[in-house]
Protein backbone atom coordinates (compact mmCIF):
# COMPACT_ATOMS: atom_id res chain seq x y z
CA UNK A 1 0.00 0.00 0.00
CA UNK A 2 1.47 3.39 -1.00
CA UNK A 3 2.06 5.75 1.50
CA UNK A 4 0.23 9.21 1.24
CA UNK A 5 3.54 10.98 2.86
CA UNK A 6 5.78 9.70 0.35
CA UNK A 7 3.56 10.38 -2.59
CA UNK A 8 3.61 13.98 -1.76
CA UNK A 9 7.30 14.38 -1.30
CA UNK A 10 7.43 12.75 -4.41
CA UNK A 11 5.48 15.70 -5.96
CA UNK A 12 6.92 18.03 -4.49
CA UNK A 13 10.43 16.95 -5.41
CA UNK A 14 9.39 17.30 -9.09
CA UNK A 15 7.72 20.12 -8.97
CA UNK A 16 11.06 21.65 -7.15
CA UNK A 17 13.32 19.93 -10.18
CA UNK A 18 11.12 21.60 -12.74
CA UNK A 19 10.83 24.93 -10.76
CA UNK A 20 15.02 24.85 -10.95
CA UNK A 21 15.13 23.85 -14.63
CA UNK A 22 13.45 26.74 -15.75
CA UNK A 23 15.33 28.80 -13.81
CA UNK A 24 18.59 28.07 -14.94
CA UNK A 25 17.77 27.76 -18.22
CA UNK A 26 16.11 31.64 -18.31
CA UNK A 27 19.05 32.80 -16.71
CA UNK A 28 21.45 31.09 -18.59
CA UNK A 29 19.77 32.76 -21.46
CA UNK A 30 20.10 36.39 -19.84
CA UNK A 31 24.22 36.04 -19.02
CA UNK A 32 24.53 35.32 -22.82
CA UNK A 33 22.91 38.69 -23.77
CA UNK A 34 23.69 40.66 -20.60
CA UNK A 35 26.52 43.52 -21.94
CA UNK A 36 27.41 43.67 -17.87
CA UNK A 37 24.84 46.09 -17.28
CA UNK A 38 24.07 47.37 -14.12
CA UNK A 39 22.17 43.78 -12.17
CA UNK A 40 18.81 43.02 -13.29
CA UNK A 41 16.25 43.23 -10.23
CA UNK A 42 15.93 39.19 -9.10
CA UNK A 43 11.86 39.21 -10.30
CA UNK A 44 12.95 39.49 -14.03
CA UNK A 45 15.27 36.29 -13.98
CA UNK A 46 12.16 34.05 -13.47
CA UNK A 47 8.67 34.01 -13.29
CA UNK A 48 8.73 30.80 -11.19
CA UNK A 49 11.40 30.55 -9.19
CA UNK A 50 11.79 29.82 -5.50
CA UNK A 51 12.81 32.72 -2.99
CA UNK A 52 15.47 31.28 -1.09
CA UNK A 53 16.87 29.88 -4.59
CA UNK A 54 16.63 33.37 -6.12
CA UNK A 55 18.80 34.79 -3.12
CA UNK A 56 21.11 32.96 -3.34
CA UNK A 57 21.95 32.88 -7.03
CA UNK A 58 21.34 36.62 -7.07
CA UNK A 59 24.28 37.37 -4.81
CA UNK A 60 26.21 35.31 -7.14
CA UNK A 61 25.43 37.63 -9.73
CA UNK A 62 26.24 40.59 -7.87
CA UNK A 63 29.54 39.59 -6.11
CA UNK A 64 30.49 39.30 -9.94
CA UNK A 65 29.39 42.81 -10.99
CA UNK A 66 31.34 44.09 -7.46
CA UNK A 67 34.76 42.19 -8.90
CA UNK A 68 34.17 43.92 -12.13
CA UNK A 69 34.16 47.00 -10.39
CA UNK A 70 37.14 46.61 -8.20
CA UNK A 71 38.39 45.43 -11.50
CA UNK A 72 37.87 48.83 -13.23
CA UNK A 73 38.95 50.78 -10.16
CA UNK A 74 42.31 49.31 -10.22
CA UNK A 75 42.70 49.86 -14.40
CA UNK A 76 42.03 53.91 -13.92
CA UNK A 77 44.63 53.41 -11.23
CA UNK A 78 47.66 52.31 -12.79
CA UNK A 79 47.25 55.18 -15.39
CA UNK A 80 49.97 57.74 -15.90
CA UNK A 81 48.79 60.63 -13.22
CA UNK A 82 48.54 63.61 -14.92
CA UNK A 83 46.41 67.04 -14.44
CA UNK A 84 44.16 66.36 -17.67
CA UNK A 85 43.42 62.44 -16.63
CA UNK A 86 39.35 64.08 -15.87
CA UNK A 87 39.15 65.29 -18.89
CA UNK A 88 41.64 62.18 -20.56
CA UNK A 89 38.66 59.47 -19.43
CA UNK A 90 35.74 61.81 -20.09
CA UNK A 91 37.13 61.94 -23.49
CA UNK A 92 37.92 57.67 -23.51
CA UNK A 93 34.62 57.37 -22.40
CA UNK A 94 32.86 59.40 -25.19
CA UNK A 95 34.89 57.59 -27.70
CA UNK A 96 33.79 54.36 -26.68
CA UNK A 97 30.22 55.36 -26.16
CA UNK A 98 30.46 56.31 -30.27
CA UNK A 99 32.17 53.08 -31.14
CA UNK A 100 29.72 50.52 -28.74
CA UNK A 101 25.65 51.40 -30.05
CA UNK A 102 23.32 49.86 -27.93
CA UNK A 103 24.87 50.13 -24.78
CA UNK A 104 24.17 52.07 -21.99
CA UNK A 105 25.61 55.63 -21.34
CA UNK A 106 24.41 56.34 -17.65
CA UNK A 107 26.51 55.64 -14.59
CA UNK A 108 27.29 52.32 -14.08
CA UNK A 109 26.38 50.74 -17.72
CA UNK A 110 29.05 53.16 -18.83
CA UNK A 111 31.57 51.76 -16.64
CA UNK A 112 30.56 48.13 -17.49
CA UNK A 113 31.00 48.98 -20.98
CA UNK A 114 34.51 49.90 -20.86
CA UNK A 115 35.36 47.29 -18.86
CA UNK A 116 33.89 44.76 -21.81
CA UNK A 117 35.82 46.67 -24.56
CA UNK A 118 39.28 46.40 -22.96
CA UNK A 119 39.71 43.47 -25.30
CA UNK A 120 39.04 45.76 -28.06
CA UNK A 121 41.27 48.45 -27.71
CA UNK A 122 43.89 49.07 -30.04
CA UNK A 123 47.20 48.23 -30.36
CA UNK A 124 49.78 50.91 -29.32
CA UNK A 125 51.30 52.96 -32.21
CA UNK A 126 54.81 52.08 -33.18
CA UNK A 127 57.97 53.60 -31.44
CA UNK A 128 60.29 55.90 -33.93
CA UNK A 129 63.79 55.72 -32.67
CA UNK A 130 65.58 58.89 -34.12
CA UNK A 131 68.84 58.28 -36.38
CA UNK A 132 70.82 60.85 -34.18
CA UNK A 133 70.11 62.34 -31.11
CA UNK A 134 71.19 65.66 -30.19
CA UNK A 135 73.90 67.16 -28.52
CA UNK A 136 77.01 65.01 -27.73
CA UNK A 137 74.99 61.85 -28.61
CA UNK A 138 74.92 62.99 -32.17
CA UNK A 139 79.07 63.11 -31.81
CA UNK A 140 79.03 59.43 -30.51
CA UNK A 141 76.47 58.00 -33.48
CA UNK A 142 78.81 59.39 -36.34
CA UNK A 143 82.40 58.22 -34.40
CA UNK A 144 79.70 54.48 -33.97
CA UNK A 145 79.09 55.11 -38.15
CA UNK A 146 82.44 55.70 -38.70
CA UNK A 147 83.87 52.06 -36.94
CA UNK A 148 81.53 50.22 -38.90
CA UNK A 149 82.25 51.57 -42.15
CA UNK A 150 82.32 48.12 -44.09
CA UNK A 151 85.62 48.92 -46.34
CA UNK A 152 88.52 51.31 -46.63
CA UNK A 153 91.72 51.65 -48.07
CA UNK A 154 94.90 53.80 -46.70
CA UNK A 155 98.25 54.55 -48.84
CA UNK A 156 101.00 55.49 -47.91
CA UNK A 157 104.49 55.96 -48.64
CA UNK A 158 105.68 52.38 -49.72
CA UNK A 159 103.24 51.15 -48.61
CA UNK A 160 98.86 50.21 -49.40
CA UNK A 161 96.40 48.81 -46.88
CA UNK A 162 92.76 47.62 -47.87
CA UNK A 163 89.88 46.33 -45.27
CA UNK A 164 86.83 44.78 -45.14
CA UNK A 165 84.40 44.37 -42.02
CA UNK A 166 83.33 41.11 -41.45
CA UNK A 167 79.49 40.23 -39.78
CA UNK A 168 80.76 41.27 -36.68
CA UNK A 169 79.17 44.69 -35.62
CA UNK A 170 82.64 46.40 -34.82
CA UNK A 171 85.72 46.21 -37.15
CA UNK A 172 88.16 44.29 -34.66
CA UNK A 173 90.99 44.58 -37.06
CA UNK A 174 93.79 47.60 -37.46
CA UNK A 175 97.02 48.46 -38.17
CA UNK A 176 100.20 50.42 -37.41
CA UNK A 177 102.86 52.67 -38.99
CA UNK A 178 105.79 54.54 -38.36
CA UNK A 179 108.05 56.13 -41.34
CA UNK A 180 111.25 58.05 -41.01
CA UNK A 181 112.46 56.16 -37.88
CA UNK A 182 114.64 58.00 -35.73
CA UNK A 183 114.95 60.45 -39.49
CA UNK A 184 116.01 57.88 -41.33
CA UNK A 185 113.92 57.24 -44.49
CA UNK A 186 115.59 53.79 -45.07
CA UNK A 187 114.18 52.70 -41.43
CA UNK A 188 109.97 51.98 -40.70
CA UNK A 189 107.67 50.34 -38.99
CA UNK A 190 104.28 48.43 -40.10
CA UNK A 191 101.98 46.12 -38.16
CA UNK A 192 98.75 44.86 -39.37
CA UNK A 193 96.80 43.34 -36.28
CA UNK A 194 93.55 41.44 -35.65
CA UNK A 195 91.85 41.58 -32.56
CA UNK A 196 89.14 39.68 -30.20
CA UNK A 197 86.53 40.32 -27.82
CA UNK A 198 86.36 43.83 -29.04
CA UNK A 199 88.56 46.21 -30.41
CA UNK A 200 89.93 47.93 -27.29
CA UNK A 201 93.02 45.28 -27.77
CA UNK A 202 93.52 46.25 -31.46
CA UNK A 203 93.22 50.25 -30.90
CA UNK A 204 95.71 50.36 -28.17
CA UNK A 205 98.78 47.80 -30.00
CA UNK A 206 98.02 49.97 -33.15
CA UNK A 207 99.16 52.75 -31.19
CA UNK A 208 101.67 51.41 -28.43
CA UNK A 209 103.30 48.62 -30.36
CA UNK A 210 105.64 51.00 -32.46
CA UNK A 211 106.51 53.80 -30.06
CA UNK A 212 107.54 50.87 -27.50
CA UNK A 213 109.84 48.96 -30.48
CA UNK A 214 111.04 52.11 -31.59
CA UNK A 215 112.09 53.03 -27.75
CA UNK A 216 114.14 49.69 -27.36
CA UNK A 217 115.64 50.14 -30.81
CA UNK A 218 116.99 53.73 -30.03
CA UNK A 219 119.86 53.02 -27.69
CA UNK A 220 121.00 49.91 -30.02
CA UNK A 221 123.88 51.00 -32.12
CA UNK A 222 123.87 50.16 -36.16
CA UNK A 223 127.03 47.60 -35.79
CA UNK A 224 125.42 45.59 -33.07
CA UNK A 225 124.14 42.46 -34.37
CA UNK A 226 120.84 41.34 -34.57
CA UNK A 227 120.41 39.46 -31.16
CA UNK A 228 120.33 43.32 -29.71
CA UNK A 229 117.55 44.60 -32.16
CA UNK A 230 115.44 41.47 -31.51
CA UNK A 231 115.59 42.01 -27.75
CA UNK A 232 114.39 45.50 -28.07
CA UNK A 233 111.42 44.09 -30.15
CA UNK A 234 110.40 41.55 -27.68
CA UNK A 235 110.60 43.95 -24.89
CA UNK A 236 108.19 46.45 -26.97
CA UNK A 237 105.85 43.58 -27.05
CA UNK A 238 106.27 42.76 -23.43
CA UNK A 239 105.97 46.02 -22.29
CA UNK A 240 102.67 46.54 -25.04
CA UNK A 241 100.88 43.58 -23.45
CA UNK A 242 101.93 45.18 -19.69
CA UNK A 243 100.07 48.11 -20.52
CA UNK A 244 97.25 46.75 -21.91
CA UNK A 245 96.61 44.61 -18.84
CA UNK A 246 96.98 47.50 -16.86
CA UNK A 247 93.62 48.86 -18.15
CA UNK A 248 91.75 46.17 -16.94
CA UNK A 249 89.84 45.28 -20.29
CA UNK A 250 89.43 42.13 -21.07
CA UNK A 251 89.80 41.51 -25.00
CA UNK A 252 93.21 40.72 -26.86
CA UNK A 253 94.81 41.17 -30.21
CA UNK A 254 96.80 39.02 -32.65
CA UNK A 255 99.67 41.22 -34.41
CA UNK A 256 102.11 40.78 -37.04
CA UNK A 257 105.02 43.50 -37.27
CA UNK A 258 107.75 43.98 -39.38
CA UNK A 259 111.14 46.64 -38.79
CA UNK A 260 112.96 47.69 -41.21
CA UNK A 261 116.43 49.42 -40.33
CA UNK A 262 119.52 49.39 -42.31
CA UNK A 263 118.91 46.51 -45.03
CA UNK A 264 117.66 44.41 -42.27
CA UNK A 265 114.21 42.62 -42.02
CA UNK A 266 113.23 41.90 -38.70
CA UNK A 267 109.57 40.13 -38.63
CA UNK A 268 107.64 39.46 -35.29
CA UNK A 269 104.38 37.93 -34.11
CA UNK A 270 102.13 36.65 -32.02
CA UNK A 271 99.01 35.36 -32.97
CA UNK A 272 97.33 34.50 -36.53
CA UNK A 273 98.68 37.34 -38.59
CA UNK A 274 101.08 36.44 -41.43
CA UNK A 275 104.29 37.87 -43.17
CA UNK A 276 104.72 36.66 -46.20
CA UNK A 277 107.56 37.71 -48.78
CA UNK A 278 108.13 38.01 -52.17
CA UNK A 279 111.21 36.51 -53.04
CA UNK A 280 111.74 36.43 -57.14
CA UNK A 281 108.26 35.61 -57.38
CA UNK A 282 108.70 32.92 -54.70
CA UNK A 283 106.48 32.79 -51.56
CA UNK A 284 108.51 32.68 -48.28
CA UNK A 285 106.19 33.08 -44.92
CA UNK A 286 108.30 34.45 -41.99
CA UNK A 287 105.70 33.61 -39.56
CA UNK A 288 104.03 31.05 -37.68
CA UNK A 289 100.53 30.82 -36.74
CA UNK A 290 100.87 30.59 -32.75
CA UNK A 291 97.65 28.15 -33.05
CA UNK A 292 96.70 24.85 -30.94
CA UNK A 293 97.29 22.46 -34.40
CA UNK A 294 101.33 23.01 -33.19
CA UNK A 295 102.24 20.53 -30.57
CA UNK A 296 104.47 22.66 -29.53
CA UNK A 297 101.89 25.42 -28.33
CA UNK A 298 99.54 22.54 -26.77
CA UNK A 299 102.59 20.77 -24.80
CA UNK A 300 103.46 24.64 -23.52
CA UNK A 301 100.37 24.99 -22.20
CA UNK A 302 99.54 21.79 -20.57
CA UNK A 303 102.40 22.04 -18.68
CA UNK A 304 101.68 24.82 -17.56
CA UNK A 305 98.69 23.81 -16.00
CA UNK A 306 96.06 24.77 -18.61
CA UNK A 307 94.09 22.59 -21.14
CA UNK A 308 93.29 22.87 -24.50
CA UNK A 309 89.91 21.42 -26.11
CA UNK A 310 89.23 20.66 -29.66
CA UNK A 311 85.20 21.63 -30.27
CA UNK A 312 84.11 21.53 -34.19
CA UNK A 313 87.68 21.08 -35.28
CA UNK A 314 88.88 24.07 -33.51
CA UNK A 315 91.56 23.49 -30.84
CA UNK A 316 91.32 26.05 -27.73
CA UNK A 317 93.11 27.30 -25.06
CA UNK A 318 90.64 26.32 -21.88
CA UNK A 319 87.80 25.77 -24.48
CA UNK A 320 87.95 29.80 -25.30
CA UNK A 321 90.43 31.14 -27.57
CA UNK A 322 91.79 29.80 -30.38
CA UNK A 323 95.14 31.09 -30.51
CA UNK A 324 97.86 30.16 -28.24
CA UNK A 325 99.66 33.55 -28.00
CA UNK A 326 98.51 37.13 -27.59
CA UNK A 327 98.48 40.86 -26.12
CA UNK A 328 95.91 40.92 -23.71
CA UNK A 329 93.53 38.58 -22.73
CA UNK A 330 93.74 38.73 -19.23
CA UNK A 331 91.87 35.86 -17.89
CA UNK A 332 94.08 33.76 -19.52
CA UNK A 333 97.51 35.28 -19.27
CA UNK A 334 98.83 31.78 -17.69
CA UNK A 335 98.96 30.48 -21.03
CA UNK A 336 98.22 32.72 -23.04
CA UNK A 337 101.89 34.82 -23.73
CA UNK A 338 102.59 37.65 -25.27
CA UNK A 339 106.05 36.69 -26.28
CA UNK A 340 106.35 36.82 -30.27
CA UNK A 341 108.75 34.37 -32.47
CA UNK A 342 111.29 36.56 -34.13
CA UNK A 343 113.23 36.06 -37.77
CA UNK A 344 115.74 38.06 -39.21
CA UNK A 345 117.22 38.42 -42.70
CA UNK A 346 118.86 40.95 -45.03
CA UNK A 347 117.47 42.37 -47.73
CA UNK A 348 118.52 41.48 -51.52
CA UNK A 349 117.94 43.01 -54.89
CA UNK A 350 115.34 39.96 -55.20
CA UNK A 351 113.36 40.84 -52.29
CA UNK A 352 109.89 42.44 -54.17
CA UNK A 353 107.39 43.08 -51.90
CA UNK A 354 106.23 41.60 -48.09
CA UNK A 355 102.14 40.65 -47.54
CA UNK A 356 100.66 41.79 -44.18
CA UNK A 357 97.51 40.10 -43.52
CA UNK A 358 94.97 38.94 -40.98
CA UNK A 359 93.70 35.45 -40.75
CA UNK A 360 90.66 36.63 -42.96
CA UNK A 361 92.80 36.28 -46.08
CA UNK A 362 95.21 33.66 -44.83
CA UNK A 363 92.29 31.33 -43.71
CA UNK A 364 90.93 31.33 -47.70
CA UNK A 365 94.08 32.32 -49.32
CA UNK A 366 97.26 30.42 -49.97
CA UNK A 367 100.54 31.77 -50.11
CA UNK A 368 102.01 31.48 -53.49
CA UNK A 369 98.72 32.99 -55.11
CA UNK A 370 98.39 35.65 -52.77
CA UNK A 371 102.30 36.70 -53.92
CA UNK A 372 101.09 35.87 -57.45
CA UNK A 373 97.64 38.38 -57.16
CA UNK A 374 100.16 40.91 -56.01
CA UNK A 375 103.17 40.40 -58.88
CA UNK A 376 100.37 40.59 -61.53
CA UNK A 377 99.92 44.53 -60.63
CA UNK A 378 103.09 45.05 -58.67
CA UNK A 379 104.01 47.53 -61.87
CA UNK A 380 100.89 49.16 -62.57
CA UNK A 381 98.43 49.15 -59.17
CA UNK A 382 99.21 47.72 -56.46
CA UNK A 383 95.91 49.09 -54.54
CA UNK A 384 93.70 47.09 -57.52
CA UNK A 385 96.23 43.69 -55.78
CA UNK A 386 95.09 44.95 -52.17
CA UNK A 387 91.53 45.42 -53.28
CA UNK A 388 91.77 41.89 -55.21
CA UNK A 389 92.75 39.97 -52.41
CA UNK A 390 90.36 41.05 -50.08
CA UNK A 391 87.36 40.42 -52.66
CA UNK A 392 88.90 37.10 -53.11
CA UNK A 393 88.76 35.50 -49.63
CA UNK A 394 85.02 37.21 -49.05
CA UNK A 395 84.07 35.17 -52.41
CA UNK A 396 85.69 32.10 -50.93
CA UNK A 397 82.94 32.10 -48.15
CA UNK A 398 85.20 34.53 -45.76
CA UNK A 399 83.04 35.82 -42.95
CA UNK A 400 85.64 37.88 -40.54
CA UNK A 401 87.62 40.74 -40.92
CA UNK A 402 90.15 41.22 -43.26
CA UNK A 403 92.65 43.39 -43.77
CA UNK A 404 95.79 43.21 -46.21
CA UNK A 405 98.65 45.22 -46.60
CA UNK A 406 101.61 45.42 -49.49
CA UNK A 407 104.94 46.68 -48.12
CA UNK A 408 107.30 47.73 -51.39
CA UNK A 409 110.70 46.95 -50.54
CA UNK A 410 112.70 48.30 -53.12
CA UNK A 411 113.36 51.74 -51.20
CA UNK A 412 114.79 49.92 -48.34
CA UNK A 413 116.74 47.64 -50.24
CA UNK A 414 120.83 48.70 -49.35
CA UNK A 415 122.46 49.83 -52.48
CA UNK A 416 125.70 47.94 -52.71
CA UNK A 417 129.07 50.26 -52.03
CA UNK A 418 131.40 50.51 -55.23
CA UNK A 419 134.76 50.77 -54.37
CA UNK A 420 137.66 52.17 -56.59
Amino acid sequence: MIDIGELILCGFSILLYQDLKKFITCNLNNMALTTFNSPPPISSLSPNYHPWVGRFLASDHQQEYHDQKIVQHDQIDQCPSTANNESYFQGKEEEEESSSPGTAKDGEGAVAKKIGGIKLRKRPSRLVVPDFLPGDDQEFCEKTRRLEKKEFEVEGRDFFLAAKKGRREVMEDGHGVLLDIMGDPKQAFFAVIDGHGGHAGTEYVAENLGRNIVKGIEHCKKEEDHHQIEEAIRGGYLVTDKGFLSQGVSSGACAASVLLRDGDLHVANVGDCRVVLSRDGIAQALTKHHRLTRQDERHRIENSGGFVHCHNGVWRVQGTLAVSRAIGDQHLKEWVISDPEIMSLPLTSGCQFLILASDGLWDKVDDQVAVDVVRREYDSSIPKACKTLVEMSSSRGNVDDITVMVINLRNFVQQPTNFQ
